[in-house]
């Protein structure tokens, strides 16, 4: 096991699956206490057991980002078993429509929004507000997307979210470097999750599609991801701050 985050407490939204468990995995690998956040607590118990199993430390705070008094409660309840909050990213998304901007439904860009764009904004919010109260700075990475760098054919709430999510995260950046917080994005291509698995089984084809829409003719991994992650947030990348990283096999280099 690693120390690069020996003595960090580092939250992660989003942690009950995919690129949020991997996430939390990994974090806890490299010596960090991690506090697990999802709205699905039966996924996220089962992330923390995993970190512990492997000599980790970490809890759960079951938690609806797009609530402020859970995500409020969610940062206190970190602070309140840990001392502090050091890392943070915020990883919680949805994705639900394949329509075209024209028949796309109200009700479904609500709730996109609600969840990948407000509740990056709630996050930041009170994460920024604990790392200002108790100094040091910190390191926030919110999960954007190649959908937040370029357009998305029938994911217009989608794309509208993580291109808020970039706008946020330059913003934040802008306002708090002087307090040594830095805040980043990383901005995944077409990553191999269980959700994405799933649409792949149901419609088989989907895969040689969206292969072909990257350069280096694979999807990525869940551990791509998780890598930048934890590289913008370490020490190492202490002269980093307001970027967009992409990692997504090229796809937005054609």
């Amino acid at each position: 096991m690693a120390d690069t985050y020996k003595g960090k407490v580092v939250l992660v939204t989003g942690g009950a699956s995919g690129i949020g468990r991997a996430s939390a995995l990994a974090f806890a690998a490299e010596g960090g206490q991690v506090v697990v956040a999802d709205i699905d607590a039966a996924g996220g118990e089962q992330t923390v057991a995993q970190i512990v199993a492997a000599g980790g430390e970490a809890i759960f705070v079951k938690a609806n980002v797009s609530q402020a008094s859970d995500v409020e409660a969610m940062v206190a309840r970190a602070v309140s078993v840990y001392g502090r909050l050091d890392c943070a990213f915020n990883n919680a998304g949805i994705e639900e429509e394949h329509l075209p901007t024209g028949d796309s439904e109200e009700a479904a860009f609500d709730r996109i929004i609600g969840v990948n764009l407000k509740g990056v904004w709630l996050c930041m919010k009170y994460e920024i507000r604990q790392m200002l109260a108790q100094g040091g700075g910190g390191a926030i990475v919110n999960t954007a997307s190649v959908a937040g760098l370029i357009g998305a054919p029938r994911m217009p709430a989608y794309a509208a979210s993580k291109h808020g999510v970039v706008g946020l995260t330059k913003t934040a950046a802008a306002e708090y470097g002087k307090a040594r917080i830095r805040v980043n994005a990383v901005c995944p291509g077409v990553i191999m999750t269980p959700m994405l698995e799933r649409a792949i089984e149901l419609e088989p084809r989907r895969k040689d599609n969206l292969v072909k829409l990257h350069p280096i003719g694979r999807l990525g991994q869940a551990d791509e991801v998780v890598n930048a992650a934890l590289w913008l947030c370490s020490d190492a990348a202490s002269f980093v701050t307001g970027h967009q990283l992409a990692v997504d096999g090229g796809m937005t280099a054609i």
